[in-house]
């Protein structure tokens, strides 16, 4: 598996559909925080939206869902934390594919996710994918052909998290502490609850957290066996215990 990193323009993702024209009349910055469902025809992703101006608060914005689904683009929009000090809005948001988004996701074969570091703002947008090396290749060699212009500004191997022997975090377990973190469950005071977090990611709030618990259990392990507090042996075997996540 790869990484790449890309920079484009963003006037250029407008002009294909893939960033909404007026997005940036109210908005500083999009962040990806996540991408939830990527399918040829649609993507669910998890955001981090940077306001211009004070914040309105979820409710209203529940209120005027309908018209900021027509006014971006979106087939679905829930707004599932406020942030006013940042002046930030996390949200999930799905949206149709353009056609040559489509045609680019059919060439990769699924075999290429959109991750983080992603960013957009008014004038650039550094854009981050993970996948298979001759999936991610072949989109490139169709960007040059297109002459589409993009920059590439980083590509390196990386791992990903699997279940191996030696304990590591699943790949589920990965995912949803990425997620936890990202949602503000981790921070002090905690930004989103354990129901909210549940919500967003289809499981119920006691599956998950016993998912987190053992993830973060094995975290602790590994620490305090790092440390020369407990056996090495003992590090992974708490978070093997009852029947595995799915």
């Amino acid at each position: 598996m790869q990484a790449v990193t890309l920079r484009f323009r963003t006037d250029d993702l407008v002009a294909l559909g893939l960033v909404p024209p007026r997005l940036f009349e109210r908005y500083e910055e999009v962040e990806l925080l996540e991408t939830l469902r990527l399918d040829t025809g649609s993507r669910l992703e998890l955001l981090k939206v940077r306001h211009r101006g004070p914040l309105r608060p979820a409710s209203a914005l529940l209120r005027d869902a309908r018209r900021i689904r027509a006014l971006y683009g979106l087939s679905q929009f829930e707004v599932v934390d406020v942030r006013p000090k940042s002046r930030d809005y996390i949200v999930l948001a799905r949206q149709r594919n353009p056609e040559r988004l489509r045609e680019w996701l059919a060439l990769a074969g699924g075999s290429i996710t959109p991750v983080a570091p992603f960013r957009i703002t008014e004038e650039e947008t550094v854009a981050s994918f993970h996948g298979e090396e001759r999936a991610l290749r072949r989109v490139l060699r169709r960007l040059d052909r297109e002459e589409f212009p993009y920059r590439l500004l980083r590509a390196s191997a990386r791992p990903s998290v699997v279940d191996r022997e030696d304990g590591g975090l699943t790949t589920l377990q990965g995912r949803m502490l990425a997620r936890a973190w990202a949602l503000g469950y981790y921070a002090i005071p905690r930004r989103v609850t354990l129901t909210r977090l549940a919500r967003s990611t289809g499981r119920s709030p006691p599956g998950l957290g016993k998912l987190l618990r053992r993830a973060e259990g094995h975290l602790v392990a590994r620490w305090l066996a790092s440390q020369g507090a407990v056996a090495d042996g003992h590090a992974s075997e708490n978070p093997r215990a009852g029947p595995r996540e799915t």
